[in-house]
């Protein structure tokens, strides 16, 4: 247990169906709106919170304990945290790991982000897998406003549908990015070497993870990232070898101006897109989107290859999903590739034809299996058999034929 011995102060959480819950204050002291959402990850508490696929959310997460190994720099997937609020049910004040830099209370309070524990975080899950996905309020400043005031507050700030979050968390500039991922320390594991010939990628910034660019950059890629705002000229000027499509928050139907820039590069470099990038993609594809229940977020999400019947244990984090009939309906040969057991929305898509494919999912964890890692390795297949002048198409990719 926590050696923690200051005295908590009280918090609430107000959700727009009414309904309270009352607990005590961690982290930043202020008021987070956002669509409440829950995560089902056991480890991980850090990526999560600097995701930026979860702005305009308040996550609680459904693991008991959270905040024993602390915060440190190196786990860190953006800059900062951009959700709006966290809650968990028992926060550990004092952390315990050869690698903790600062506590997460600590972490939360200099980022200014409010935290909620103390209350039953199985009611407010049951809540939202049942009723479905609502935005709430969460107060750790007792004069901002009453329980009731929040109430009302939650019913009137919009939600997550027809939001552009994209420009709340793109990068403003181009940059490079040339740093692999974390290899343990000298001496103690193997450290192969990088593919080669080296590749030009250009990655849209969405609201992309570092692990995104760290596995990108281990396959032998020469990375350049872009704002999500970057016009298809500008892109092709840097004369990229292959494009990446990143992940990021919100409604996918809403991001402005990126649409018609994807479908002039998909006709003619290799794209991949994960998570937001693979619903863009299909929205560049002619397909649509629509929003899910209460979204999938979480480590243990069962994805399954539609022809072999494999399964991976995915690591989700998304509120929308691919229209599988608007795919069939868009008059450009795409196939759905992969599909979550749960609830059978759309995983994966590949175009038979073109050098172009996706997935809903995380293949770069941070955190959450490593099951589905090869599509990096995929991706850089497709590329060096494009450059290579053969005919590969992105079907023939995401069945590792």
């Amino acid at each position: 247990m926590s050696q923690h011995n200051e005295t908590p102060k009280s918090a609430f959480l107000a959700l727009a169906d009414g309904t309270i819950y009352r607990g005590q204050a961690f982290g930043g002291t202020g008021v987070g709106v956002g669509e409440v959402c829950f995560n089902t990850s056991m480890t991980g508490y850090q990526e999560i919170l600097t995701d930026p696929s979860y702005a305009g959310q308040v996550v609680a997460m459904t693991y008991t304990q959270i905040g024993n190994v602390g915060v440190n720099p190196e786990d860190e997937e953006s800059n900062r945290p951009f959700l709006q609020a966290f809650i968990a049910r028992e926060v550990f004040h004092d952390p315990s790991n050869w690698r903790a830099q600062e506590s997460l209370d600590a972490y939360l309070m200099r980022h200014g982000i409010p935290g909620i524990s103390g209350f039953d975080t199985r009611a407010l899950v049951r809540r939202i897998r049942d009723g479905g996905a609502q935005v709430g309020v969460a107060c750790t400043d007792s004069d901002a406003m009453t329980p009731e005031q929040g109430v009302e507050f939650a019913r009137e700030s919009p939600g997550l549908d027809g939001r552009d979050l994209v420009a709340e968390v793109t990068c403003q500039e181009s940059y490079r990015w040339e740093e692999g991922i974390w290899k343990g320390i000298d001496g103690q594991v193997p450290r192969p070497s990088r593919p080669g010939p080296t590749f030009r990628l250009v990655a849209y910034d969405f609201g992309i993870k570092r692990n995104i660019l760290r596995r990108l950059v281990e396959q032998g890629f020469d990375v350049t990232v872009v704002p999500a705002t970057t016009s298809a000229e500008e892109v092709l000027a840097l004369e990229p070898d292959a494009i990446f499509l990143s992940n990021g928050p919100g409604d996918p139907a809403a991001v402005q101006g990126v649409r018609q820039n994807v479908r002039t590069l998909a006709d003619r470099k290799p794209v991949f897109g994960i998570c937001l990038g693979h619903q863009i993609l299909a929205l560049a594809l002619g397909g649509t989107t629509r929003k899910l229940k209460f979204g999938h977020h979480g480590g243990n999400q069962p994805g399954q290859d539609t022809v072999t019947k494999k399964v991976a244990i995915c690591a989700e984090n998304h509120g929308y999903a691919v229209d599988a009939e608007s795919l069939r309906g868009a008059g450009e040969p795409v196939e759905v590739t992969h599909i979550n057991l749960n609830d059978e929305t759309v995983e994966g898509l590949a175009h038979v034809e073109r050098p172009l494919f996706s997935v809903q999912y995380h293949p770069e964890a941070s955190p959450g299996p490593h099951d589905a890692a090869y599509f990096f390795d995929r991706f850089r297949e497709m590329v060096a058999r494009h450059k290579a002048g053969e005919s590969v198409t992105g079907a023939q990719v995401a069945r590792g034929m």
